[in-house]
């Protein structure tokens, strides 16, 4: 089984593992850099930080955290992460639903277009 890979604005995602019910994503996000505020309706997310800080924000909560601690979101919450630092993000994320393909994902504020209304 090849896993998926892709190459995104903000930095990159590495599919680790998937089977029925989750899939596990190592996520690169580029310093100054923050992905959509968006939210799921198949599956909640659990996000651990490997390396760099990452600056979550839960349903207009924003939170930051550090190498090993993490962060869990809800199905159906708001949420985006970002990197404010000036290193590289590394965030392990575990998506548990029962569906996690990407077209799982409503974007409500992009930095790159991506909302539904553009694409």
């Amino acid at each position: 089984m090849t896993l998926e890979s892709e190459q995104r604005p903000w930095g990159s995602w590495h599919v680790i593992d998937v089977a029925e019910g989750y899939k596990i994503k190592r996520i690169h996000v580029n310093p100054g850099c923050r992905l959509s505020y968006q939210t799921h309706e198949y599956r909640s997310e659990h996000w651990v930080v490997v390396s760099g800080k990452a600056t979550c924000t839960i349903d207009d909560v924003v939170l930051v955290v550090g190498p090993g601690e993490s962060v869990d979101v809800d199905q159906g919450a708001k949420h985006r992460l970002a990197n404010d630092g000036s290193e590289e993000l590394v965030i392990i994320e575990v998506q548990r639903g029962v569906y996690t393909g990407e077209d799982d994902i409503v974007r409500l504020e992009d930095d790159y277009g991506r909302t539904k209304a553009t694409t």
